[in-house]
């Protein structure tokens, strides 16, 4: 045994790479595989909600807990139909693309101090580069269906999506150059000191800067009233609407994870990340520095914290969704090039004057 590890030294250090890259890769699949079913049964108790209605009341009990994972076997058990003159290859791989973008996103995302698959350095650039990959899906979708609708829905979604990425980013750039640096882990410490340390207090412009955020990641989500890319209304289902069965449940099941990644990310810039209204943590020992026991049990309650505060960007974009009506697509497009982002670019050169003058 001596011998095989003394002549397989450097195989060993790989192997074990691997095998923690896998779990990792599994329990973030299993993350966003877990939101996409739990906020698919959120979104129809909070419609139902909205709409004076009761939502799912069967599967599962009195609050149809089972019918989301009830919905995902009916969808697995459906006909994967590809129409004739759609192109079998692009249109086959196309939800994979967009659910793989979504994904990837996870792994620069730290649900805690220092929790994430990967800490990069620069995690705010890599989720945003990453997240605008889901684009390339959706335009492959739209165009290899070989349909007039699915190809409209497809253009939609690129002007859509590639227009308010501009403004998302200006806003994200705000906390950014407040942190001085672009690595989450450092902007979320930088912010443990309670609410009076979020960035959303710290200026007026970074306070306008969260809204202008919120905005533009729902429409970059695709959420309503921004949904001209699949409206029914219009376009059938747009690029969508050749899909059925399990393609078509990977892209709703990319939709919730980007959801969830961008509320997030705008957690961590804006609202503290894993961080408390309060430092509660610190007042009970429950850092790193008391000891790695009390850090991974301030770490756990930073990370239910952290979700908590990704599932109410989730409902809020629900909210919307249920209660304002669809814009057309000139509303879409003006909203962000006539105000989204010269209110983005307004809001960082104010807070770029307010740092250099106030501090």
């Amino acid at each position: 045994m001596a011998d095989y590890l003394s002549e397989n030294r450097n195989l060993i250090p790989w192997v074990a790479y691997v095998i923690v890259a896998l779990i990792q890769c599994g329990l973030l699949l299993a993350l966003a595989l877990t939101a996409a079913s739990g906020f698919t049964w959120m979104e129809r108790k909070i419609a139902a909600r909205i709409q004076d209605r009761l939502g799912p009341t069967r599967v599962g009990g009195r609050f149809g807990w089972l019918q989301s994972p009830a919905d995902g076997i009916k969808l697995l058990s459906k006909e994967d139909i590809v129409p004739a003159e759609a192109d079998a290859p692009l249109f086959r791989i196309a939800p994979y693309i967009t659910f793989c973008a979504a994904f990837c996103m996870f792994v620069a995302l730290p649900f805690a101090d220092g929790w994430a698959a990967l800490h990069v350095n620069v995690a705010v650039f890599f989720i945003l580069a990453v997240g605008g990959l889901e684009i390339f899906g959706a335009i492959l979708g739209g165009y290899a269906s070989g349909s007039k609708w699915s190809l409209y829905g497809a253009m939609r979604e690129a002007a859509q999506v590639v227009s308010y990425e501009v403004p998302l980013a200006m806003c994200a750039v705000v906390p950014v150059m407040i942190a001085g640096s672009m690595d989450l882990v450092a902007i979320g410490q930088q912010q443990a000191a309670g609410v009076w340390a979020w960035h959303l207090f710290h200026d007026p412009f970074t306070f306008i800067a969260f809204w202008i955020y919120l905005v533009c990641m729902t429409a970059g989500t695709n959420r309503a009233p921004f949904d001209l890319p699949e409206a029914d209304s219009e376009l059938v289902a747009g690029f969508l609407t050749e899909y059925s069965g399990f393609r078509w449940c990977i892209f709703f099941m990319g939709e919730y994870a980007s959801m969830f990644v961008l509320s997030g990310l705008g957690a961590i810039l804006f609202l503290g990340g894993w961080n408390g209204p309060l430092p509660i943590a610190e007042w009970l020992g429950l850092t790193h520095e008391t000891g790695p026991v009390a850090g991974y049990v301030g770490n756990l309650l930073g990370m239910c914290n952290f979700i908590a505060k990704c599932v109410a960007g989730v409902i809020f974009m629900m909210w919307l969704r249920w209660t304002l009506p669809r814009l057309r697509i000139d509303q879409v497009i003006t909203t962000c090039l006539k105000y989204c982002v010269p209110l983005a670019a307004a809001m960082f050169v104010g807070a770029m004057l307010w740092l250099y003058f106030v501090g």
